[in-house]
């Protein structure tokens, strides 16, 4: 079950969705069964986060529902990105990961809603007709442990730079793609590590990724 205050209002028109997943035959699913809800329209298909950001500015939507990890900008990037521009699109995020770092960072960024992907399809459907309605919808029991575990240490500069060290990237190729100098992406990578209390690079990463963190 998932805790939500107060009842959403009646809606007169279908609630317009654009849909965020970079797995194909998942999204094709999804979009195909919120169709047959009578109240909800999916107006756009996205396969990374980039793509969803424009979707959102060219059609702006009710609702926007999407993964976590995407290819070009996570879920918790999109969110953060809508959030500061302003965007009146309410967001969900759908995951597999119960993990209360991701949930914590979720609604930090502005996320409306968290769920995860093995609860059944009437339950999103809910889920986005709550949010449309001004209410959040999340796990319960996810959200108390989220709120009672470690807070995430990492600046998002050091999340973003681990994130890449983590899938192996060079210091270098970290360097020239956020166009910092390779020095200041071993120093980054350096308090990363001390913050973690981890071995090197990719044990930092794989901490904080069990954690929620990336």
């Amino acid at each position: 079950m998932s805790a939500a205050v107060g009842q959403p209002e009646n809606v007169a028109t279908k609630i317009r969705v654009v849909l965020a997943e970079d797995q194909t035959m998942l999204r094709g699913a999804l979009a195909a069964l919120l169709e047959l809800e009578p109240d909800i329209q999916v107006v756009a298909q996205s396969a990374n986060g980039r793509e969803a950001e424009r979707k959102v500015r060219e059609l702006a939507p009710d609702v926007v529902v999407t993964d976590i990890e995407m290819p070009e900008m996570t879920g918790l990037e999109l969110a953060g990105l809508l959030k500061d521009q302003g965007s009146k699109s309410k967001l969900i995020i759908l995951t597999t990961f119960a993990r209360p770092g991701y949930l914590r960072r979720a609604l930090e960024a502005g996320a409306r809603g968290y769920l995860l992907k093995d609860r059944p399809a009437t339950e999103l459907a809910e889920a986005i007709r709550r949010v449309h309605a001004g209410l959040r919808y999340v796990d319960p029991a996810l959200a108390a442990e989220a709120w009672s575990a470690d807070d995430d240490p990492l600046s998002d500069r050091e999340r973003q730079i681990l994130q890449r060290a983590g899938d192996g990237r060079s210091s270098l190729e970290i360097a020239t793609e956020l166009r910092l100098s390779e020095g200041t992406v071993r120093n980054y990578l350096s308090e990363a590590i001390a913050k973690l209390g981890a071995a090197n690079r990719v044990d930092a990463a794989r901490i904080a990724r069990t954690r929620g963190w990336l």
